[in-house]
């Protein structure tokens, strides 16, 4: 391989990384408050996606209002889905588990019934699609686009968590949530602004994947989100840092495994569940070994 074509791979294999690390956020802040793992955050993005689409296709809506619209409507979606299905299961943790994986099957479920199965063509600004040439390498604008998109929303994350009152009541509720409410942190209030910042983290993800790959189906939440949700456990579920480390990571060795190894391009899928199995195995605090959070008796 020369060099130039290992700088193409490598740009893919960046912007690739960085969507996963973007949809991998929306677990690590749901998991890192509340432990529940939101198996239903693929269908948020599924649906902040077809949202857009439906609504520029069949509304005449311009792209510029229908993704906010479509963003505050997932953001909707995922505070009903916490007030009405986790909060009555929150002491109960296999039940709510149960609980996110069945809300996951009743939006795609019913996404198909309403909309059906096929795919269709997702609208996205005519600048994501040109190129950028130099000599032999291919930028696509859309890379440019997602990796600066990114990189605003971590900065945004990191500044909210550190720097503001929510922030540090997340932190400490993801700490020690009984000791947190004896000194007068509400915590549904925090949980509830945790959905909120993880339904945000979907919808972009979800613009940018749909620019990107351009085409929406009810299913189209389904691969993104469990490799995200790999990438999450790689670096470490619950910890911020971990997420953007391990999906990075994670796109970037899906890539690199195609560059290298083309004979394996099919197997690229089945690789990523081998190394969820082996991180389950012999690391399951991740990269950056985050420790549970102990349940008191």
């Amino acid at each position: 391989m020369d060099l130039e074509l290992f700088l193409q791979f490598l740009i893919n294999g960046i912007a690739l990384g960085s969507l996963y690390a973007l949809i991998a956020i929306g677990y690590t802040i749901i998991y890192g408050v509340v432990q529940l793992i939101n198996f239903a955050h693929g269908e948020f993005f599924m649906v902040a996606a077809f949202m857009t689409m439906w609504g520029v296709s069949q509304y005449g809506i311009q792209l510029g209002l229908a993704f906010p619209l479509a963003t505050l409507l997932v953001v909707g979606l995922a505070l009903f889905v916490d007030r009405s299905v986790y909060r009555p299961l929150r002491e109960q943790k296999t039940s709510s588990f149960i609980g996110a994986i069945s809300v996951s099957f009743l939006l795609q479920n019913l996404f198909v019934v309403l909309f059906t199965s096929r795919a269709k063509p997702f609208p996205h600004p005519a600048i994501l699609d040109e190129v950028i040439n130099f000599g032999t390498i291919a930028l696509p604008v859309v890379n440019i686009f997602i990796v600066g998109v990114a990189i605003v929303m971590f900065t945004g994350l990191f500044l909210l968590v550190q720097y503001t009152d929510m922030g540090r009541a997340m932190r400490a509720i993801s700490k020690d949530m009984e000791v947190s409410q004896l000194m007068g942190i509400n915590p549904n209030r925090v949980i509830a602004f945790a959905f909120i910042i993880s339904a945000l983290f979907a919808a972009v993800g979800a613009f940018m994947y749909c620019s990107k790959f351009p085409y929406v189906d009810p299913f189209t939440g389904a691969i993104p989100g469990l490799k995200a949700f790999i990438g999450a456990v790689m670096g470490g579920i619950g910890s911020i840092p971990g997420a953007l480390v391990g999906g990075f990571l994670l796109g970037m060795g899906e890539i690199m495994i195609v560059a290298f190894f083309p004979d394996l391009t099919s197997f690229r899928d089945i690789i990523s569940y081998v190394i969820l199995i082996l991180f389950l195995l012999f690391r399951p605090g991740g990269i950056f070994n985050v420790r549970m959070r102990e349940e008191k008796v």
